[in-house]
């Protein structure tokens, strides 16, 4: 929801370091499997309830998610690039609910089931947009620089490490967050839903239209 609110702020923060690591030759695809594999630390470190350093990795990740693109824009964006940088980052999302369940199975395990399906929903309705929308040829307007169309909603990244720092501050609260968070997620893909059956239509093309 608010993803391309915070992209220039984003951009300008992380140009500098960008810039620096270009310059010593380091590709963002590398930028992308290195903040990959921090993010995998956080699934080991939620499971034995080590909250902050999952905080932490999370946190790595996310700014080397960022870095990526900054760096794919200093020398050129490829398919590969946006391939890796959204598949690996669904794995990443569904893995930290898994962490959780992990953690406290008793207490967390169906919340975390509950929301992974609900990733699923957000995931694929995403996917499934920006394929059609990539064999039209067409761009978000509100995200020109994404390599495949990038259909917004309620919960985009922001909200959802949003929720991620909360649940790692407030572990007690996992089932609680986790199941308002999955309520939201349902919401999102039930808008996407719509979309795309008026997007793709005969009758319709237009795609940046309001909701």
């Amino acid at each position: 929801m608010i993803d391309a609110a915070l992209l220039p702020f984003q951009r300008r923060l992380l140009a500098p370091l960008a810039n620096a690591i270009a310059a010593r030759g380091i590709t963002a695809d590398q930028v992308t499997l290195a903040g990959f594999g921090i993010g995998l630390l956080a699934l080991p470190a939620l499971a034995f309830g080590q909250f902050g350093l999952a905080l932490v990795c999370i946190l790595a990740n996310r700014m080397f998610d960022g870095l990526d693109g900054a760096i794919a824009r200093i020398n050129r964006p490829t398919d590969r690039g946006a391939f890796l940088d959204i598949a690996l980052d669904f794995v990443f999302y569904a893995l930290m609910p898994l962490g959780f369940a992990l953690a406290d199975p008793a207490q967390n395990a169906l919340a975390a089931a509950v929301l992974i399906a609900a990733f699923v929903g957000t995931g694929s309705s995403f996917l499934a947009f920006a394929a059609i929308a990539g064999q039209r040829g067409l761009r978000p307007e509100a995200y020109p620089t994404k390599g495949i169309y990038y259909l917004g909603g309620l919960t985009e990244g922001a909200e959802t490490i949003g929720v991620f720092v909360a649940m790692c501050l407030v572990p007690s609260a996992f089932p609680l967050l986790a199941l308002v968070f999955a309520s939201a997620c349902a919401i999102t893909t039930m808008t996407r839903w719509w979309q795309g059956w008026h997007a793709f239509s005969e009758r319709i093309g237009k795609l940046d239209r309001p909701v």
